[in-house]
């Protein structure tokens, strides 16, 4: 009879590990964006990541949690884009924020959230990671417009931004809304500055 040797370098697998899931949540943002909720399920999104399904449910049990922690995955890689941006001006920054409602990860998190109206189960998960990553993206925004929200209006005027860019997010989802977008983040620039001083 042979002597079994354990293993005693998990790391290569570790890795194997995470490369998988980081390929199963990228895919997942990318049918979601593509394909929206309906057309994206676990075995669409295992097979554009080249992985089985079960591999895929290895890693995330149902759907919800596959498409959950994918706008989450995403949401933090673009917080963290965010807040390694250097200082510049203002008209920079706004752009860098709108930005972050105009790509794959808002047309994503857009059909997450048409998703979540109508399914009790997966309601409160989205409603919860909106929440979440809403109060990150509004921090970041503060220490990137270096506002001061002890001054009184000066948070209403940051949210205010925020909603602004996610209104230019859902107009880009049915036409390219590029050239009026540059014209909308230059003026609010220009508010801004008015307006944070």
């Amino acid at each position: 009879m042979g002597v079994v040797t354990p293993s005693t370098d998990r790391t290569p697998k570790q890795d194997r590990s995470r490369a998988t899931r980081r390929r199963l949540l990228e895919a997942a943002v990318a049918c979601l964006a593509e394909h929206g909720w309906a057309g994206s399920t676990v075995s669409v999104v295992a097979e554009r990541a080249g992985v089985s399904r079960g591999a895929a449910q290895h890693h995330f049990p149902t759907r919800e949690d596959l498409f959950t922690a994918a706008v989450e995955y995403v949401a933090e890689e673009r917080s963290a884009a965010l807040r390694a941006l250097p200082v510049q001006g203002r008209t920079a920054v706004v752009a860098a924020l709108v930005d972050l409602y105009t790509g794959p990860l808002f047309r994503a998190a857009l059909q997450l959230w048409v998703a979540a109206s109508n399914e009790e189960q997966l309601r409160p998960r989205v409603t919860e990671l909106e929440a979440r990553v809403g109060r990150e993206t509004h921090r970041i925004a503060v220490e990137l417009l270096a506002a001061d929200e002890t001054e009184p209006g000066v948070r209403e005027t940051v949210q205010g931004l925020l909603d602004m860019a996610r209104g230019l997010g859902l107009a880009n989802v049915l036409t390219d809304d590029t050239a009026r977008r540059r014209r909308v983040v230059a003026q609010w620039a220009a508010l801004l500055d008015e307006a944070l001083g």
